[in-house]
Formats: C-alpha cells, sequence, structure tokens
C-alpha cells in the first residue's frame, strides 16, 4: 500500500513486472514514484496500470504516473472518457449520516485533472492474467464505471476501491452518484470470499475482511 495523501495506492509485484492500482490526487505521482523506487524497483518495472474509477483522488495523478512508467492502462469503459478527458465528472452526493456529510462537503472536490490514454478497457467478470492473476468486478454507486479487483493470492486481496471505506470503522464511502446503486453493490462483494480487504481510503482489513462484509451488507 502507497499512501498518496488521503488516498492509498496499491503496488503488485510479479515476476512478469509490476501493478499499481489507482494513481492518487494531482500532484502526488512523486510520493508515488518515491514509494516504488524505495521498494527497490524502477519506474519502468511498472508494466500495467489498473484505475478503479474517475475521480480526481485516483485519476488526477494519473498522466504523471504513466508518463514516468510508460505502462498500459486499464478501466471500465463507462469511466476512461473522463480519465482521457480529466473532465466530465459526474455529480455526487453525500452518504446517510452527519459526520459523513460534513465530510463530504469538507473534502469531495470534483476539479478537472491532466488526462492520459487508456490502452484497454476491461468489464465485470474479467480475468486480467497479470500480477499472478486478478478479476474484475463492476461496482458501480459511488461512481458509474468503479471497478473492484480481487487479487488470487494470501486467501483473496479485495481492492475495494472507494465502494466503502475503513476510515471511521468499516462503511460507506463519503459520497455516491447513486446510493442505492452502491448498496447493491457492497451486496455483490459481500458475497465473495476474501481474507484481506484494501480500500481507496482507510486502513486494510488484514484478516477475515469478507465475514466482516458479509455482517454488514448480506
Amino acid at each position: 500500500m502507497i499512501p498518496a495523501g488521503p488516498v492509498n495506492t496499491f503496488l503488485l509485484d510479479s515476476p512478469d513486472g509490476c501493478t499499481l492500482i489507482d494513481c492518487g490526487l494531482p500532484g502526488g505521482h512523486a510520493k508515488i514514484v518515491q514509494a516504488i523506487k524505495q521498494l527497490g524497483k524502477k519506474p519502468k518495472d511498472v508494466h500495467h496500470i489498473l484505475l478503479t474509477h474517475a475521480h480526481p483522488d485516483h485519476i488526477g495523478g494519473f498522466a504523471a504516473v504513466k508518463r514516468d512508467t510508460g505502462a498500459e492502462a486499464y478501466m471500465h469503459s463507462t469511466d476512461a472518457p473522463i480519465a482521457i478527458s480529466g473532465t466530465g465528472f459526474r455529480p455526487m452526493k453525500a452518504a446517510p449520516g452527519l459526520r459523513r456529510a460534513i465530510l463530504f462537503r469538507l473534502f469531495v472536490r470534483l476539479i478537472p485533472v491532466e488526462g492520459a490514454p487508456i490502452e484497454r478497457y476491461i468489464e465485470d467478470g474479467q480475468q486480467l492474467p497479470f500480477a499472478g492473476g486478478l478479476t474484475a468486478i463492476h461496482i458501480p454507486g459511488h461512481c458509474a464505471g468503479q471497478l473492484a479487483f480481487l487479487w488470487h493470492h494470501h486467501g483473496g486481496v479485495l481492492f475495494a476501491a472507494d465502494a466503502c471505506s475503513n476510515m471511521m470503522g468499516l462503511g460507506w464511502s463519503l459520497g455516491y452518484e447513486n446510493f442505492q446503486e452502491g448498496q447493491r453493490s457492497l451486496r455483490k462483494l459481500s458475497a465473495m470470499d476474501f481474507q484481506i480487504a484494501c480500500f481507496g481510503h482507510g486502513k486494510p482489513i488484514l484478516k477475515d475482511a469478507s465475514r466482516r462484509f458479509k455482517k454488514l451488507w448480506l
């Protein structure tokens, strides 16, 4: 896990090259590149960039990271035009709860960012053969083209993006484009089995993660 300000990015290492999940906020790419080097890798060792969804805190550093790494970029077709252009964000509303509403108003900003090409579109259920194997899971609600990724290692590692968060305990993200869709997506994730869950915002759950999802959303 590479924290890039208030949002997390993730580097997966494998013999066929590294895979980076998300690219953080604008101006945050230097932290990501520095962390890659501290882990004993070079930026050019990153062969694949997976973008979970097109919000500025996940694609803001995308163009700069792509220049530094030369990696191919992957994204759901619904959100790819936003990442390519760096604009066209869909409106969001705060999730239920006073605290989330306050934090949403304070911190959520859908500002234009620098765009960059997306080479490959990925859809629900698609199997990605690199990094030892990942399954793409379409989870709209927070963002219409949002994807989670299930990595087939360590008993299953779910990269849940912003379908939910683990900042104030496991629960809703701050905002959603469509909250009802978001609820359905969380039920979809909760029906799966995984040991570890990683989030765009908040600490990972390192044990019995799917049990905790099921308790909340199934």
